[in-house]
């Protein structure tokens, strides 16, 4: 597929915010830090958990651990919290939360991802509040379904939502209030009657302390219901931070204290048994109902608030396919998602048949850890690797980032190993389909940083240390010019790097032809078209006064340091004016020690079938080494899988023969390369018959080339060569320059 941009295309509806939308306001509401950060998120947080499970995880762990669970969530969430106002405060924010600032900082593949996994995260979660609502009122009134009526209510959420968001902000201060009553009422309750705090026999832990910490934690992801209405702040980058934080603070200091209250008035057969518990032990038990009412009810607010503003950022950055644009659009001046309100009601729907909390928090639990885990590496690493355009003016240390990215990974290996590999599983699945669409983002992220900062280091340590002779591989420059017009080089070339070596593509024009933008948009352009073909490769276009000129220009000046170029891959040259310059060029790359590879192409044959590989030897050192390791790699190449390697040899007589042939099948096992061998018997001056007949059926031969300062006139040695090698298979002259020991390559 073409890479694609994904910056919207103007006049692209679907991708485009509506008309009216405030322009210093990304969704033109405007919310305040109160509004919109900290109301969603401490009622998010103070919600279904805290009401339905939080007796429940008191009985099962006991109130020491219990105050560890919540110790351990809320920090994982405050690092993370830190990490999000660092980035929140780099750069303007806008729709899609945490998966917009995923995808600003680890790329779009990292961001699509998680993000998509997040997104429906958050649309399980309002079927999570909407269950817990529904199983609070069928505590009160039995005769209902539990089931029917969690659907219902979420339709009913949807609708609100889709009405309008500021109907849904200004709701949830008085949800906030009933909230507040019911805490009061439980705050100056009385124990229970006919209770032990010791725990009761009939009622001994059914969980263990990782289950519960994993149906506990998403109580404490209200950092995500902020952070998702981030296009719809008046100013993001001061309120996310502010608002997220104090959430977090006024939420952990009222999970540290009703543990205590529960554990002195009651005890954990009833804890465990009861899920209203605190209506029981409230002096206004009718507070507690209206306090879950409203508590799980604003929490699906929030999120079918948020699912769809992730959906919307997903749809718009081209991360969904082409047909799902459509979810990408606003409505109305504040620019709300309606149609993606509407999808996120399908899957919440889906979700709430499962009907059950304890099925439900812990799939929310490992999605936002994954993507807490991502945000926190995404911040760490821009901090690490010094990048000049991250200037957070919320300043976090990338020791404070990086602590909660391993966090959050130990915490989801200890809750649940399977459930951990499989969410790993399932990101790694669509980042890999989202490589594979080959997206372009219009924005810069943290991976060129950390890429450099990975190089620089790699260059320094490199530098002023000799060659390892068993860590030598073909770096290739291929001066293909058009690669279209030359395929047969880089598809050589590919195959000797096998994806593991670089490889630089070059094309050499006649100075002052084009631009200095033309000549980067040429580059882009066979950039592309080897990618569109799977080849991985670097490209370079030089402009010099002549072909020759410029490849000479480039062998020396190209590479970085100690990473240059080993090997020059070149054509043949057949116009008989050219020879002189040709095989200056070719000095002037033996002279700057770079591995020449001459490729003699036969149009007529190509490469055949790729069945067979004739090495013509001439020792073990220098040429004959080379050939055997270029050999070997093609071989080994996905595309020459099937050849054999056909080691030949010619010498005078019988008695030569067997020597060499002993000789050879000794190196040959040595070197552990599954080549065979072909000792031929001839006269020095039957060479060229011999080579002929013996490499007639060859699909690629080798042939080692003299040096340029070994022959008196090297221009005649080249031309004898091509006269030798003339109606035969490809071939490819092969000069060893490098100063390099290729027997100890190989051996």
């Amino acid at each position: 597929m073409t890479p694609r941009n994904v910056e919207p295309a103007a006049g692209d509806a679907s991708q485009q915010p509506a008309e009216g939308a405030a322009a210093d306001q990304p969704g033109g509401a405007g919310f305040s830090t109160f509004a919109g950060v900290f109301t969603p998120s401490i009622l998010t947080i103070l919600g279904v958990i805290m009401y339905l499970r939080f007796g429940w995880v008191v009985g099962n762990v006991g109130l020491v651990q219990t105050l560890l669970i919540v110790t351990i969530c809320t920090s994982i969430t405050a690092l993370t919290a830190l990490s999000m106002a660092a980035i929140a405060t780099d750069r303007k924010v806008e729709t899609g939360g945490a998966y917009f600032m995923i995808s600003r900082s680890l790329g779009i593949e990292t961001g699509g991802a998680v993000g998509i996994p997040v997104y429906f995260a958050l649309a399980f979660s309002v079927a999570l509040y909407t269950i817990g609502f529904a199983e609070s009122v069928v505590r009160v009134f039995p005769r209902l379904d539990q089931t029917t009526l969690a659907a219902i209510t979420t339709v009913l959420v949807a609708v609100l939502a889709i009405v309008s968001a500021r109907v849904v902000i200004r709701a949830q201060y008085f949800i906030m209030a009933a909230i507040g009553i019911s805490l009061l009422s439980f705050l100056f309750g009385s124990p229970i009657d006919d209770t032990s705090i010791q725990l009761a026999p009939a009622a001994q832990p059914s969980a263990t302390f990782w289950v519960v910490l994993a149906v506990f934690f998403p109580a404490v992801t209200g950092i995500e219901a902020g952070v998702n209405m981030s296009g719809d702040l008046k100013d993001p980058a001061r309120s996310i931070p502010r608002g997220t934080l104090a959430a977090l603070g006024v939420g952990y200091v009222v999970y540290m204290t009703l543990p205590v209250i529960l554990s002195m008035r009651a005890d954990a057969a009833t804890l465990i048994s009861d899920p209203l518990v605190m209506r029981r032990i409230a002096v206004w038990g009718d507070a507690i109902l209206l306090g879950v009412w409203g508590a799980t009810l604003s929490s699906a607010l929030g999120s079918i608030l948020g699912a769809p503003r992730v959906l919307q950022a997903l749809a718009r950055d081209g991360v969904l396919p082409r047909w799902m644009r459509f979810l990408g659009r606003g409505s109305g001046p504040d620019d709300e998602p309606r149609i993606g309100t509407l999808a996120t009601l399908v899957v919440a729907l889906a979700a709430v048949s499962l009907g059950e909390l304890n099925v439900i928090a812990p799939i929310l639990t490992m999605f936002f850890l994954a993507s807490y885990l991502t945000v926190n590496l995404g911040a760490g690493l821009e901090r690490l690797t010094g990048s000049p355009s991250f200037r957070p003016s919320f300043r976090v240390h990338w020791s404070v980032s990086l602590l909660g990215a391993a966090a959050c990974g130990v915490i989801m290996l200890l809750i649940n190993p399977v459930a951990t590999v499989a969410a790993a599983i399932v990101i790694t699945g669509v980042f890999v389909w989202l490589r594979s669409r080959e997206l372009r983002s219009t924005w810069g992220d943290v991976r060129r940083g950390v890429l450099l900062s990975m190089a620089r280091g790699a260059l320094l340590r490199m530098e002023g240390e000799d060659p390892d002779p068993k860590n030598w591989r073909p770096n290739l420059l291929v001066m293909s010019g058009a690669p279209s017009g030359r395929w047969h080089q880089v598809e050589l070339a590919k195959a000797l790097t096998h994806g593991r070596a670089l490889m630089t593509t070059a094309t050499i024009i006649p100075e002052g032809a084009r631009g200095s933008d033309a000549r980067a948009a040429m580059e882009e352009r066979i950039r592309e078209y080897l990618n569109r073909r799977g080849i991985t490769s670097l490209v370079r276009v030089e402009e010099a006064e002549s072909t020759h000129e410029g490849m000479q220009q480039l062998v020396r000046t190209y590479g970085f340091g100690p990473l240059v170029p080993n090997t020059v891959l070149i054509g043949t040259t057949s116009r008989p004016e050219q020879l002189d310059s040709y095989c200056s060029t070719l000095r002037a790359i033996n002279e700057l020690r770079r591995n020449v590879m001459v490729l003699r192409y036969n149009p007529e044959r190509g490469y055949g079938e790729r069945r067979r590989i004739d090495v013509w030897w001439g020792g073990l050192q220098k040429n004959g080494g080379l050939m055997m390791i270029l050999g070997y790699l093609l071989r080994t190449s996905a595309e020459w899988r099937r050849a054999t390697l056909a080691v030949k040899l010619m010498v005078p007589d019988e008695r030569a023969a067997e020597a060499a042939e002993a000789n050879l099948v000794r190196i040959v096992s040595n070197l552990r390369i599954g080549a065979e061998i072909d000792v031929l018997v001839g006269e020095r001056s039957d060479f060229p018959e011999h080579l002929r007949r013996a490499s007639a059926n060859a699909d690629l031969v080798l042939i080692g080339m003299a040096a340029p300062d070994r022959v008196d006139d090297f221009a005649a040695y080249y031309r004898r060569m091509q006269d030798l090698t003339e109606g035969m298979p490809t071939t490819a002259f092969v000069l060893a320059s490098e100063e390099v020991d290729f027997a100890e390559v190989l051996l």
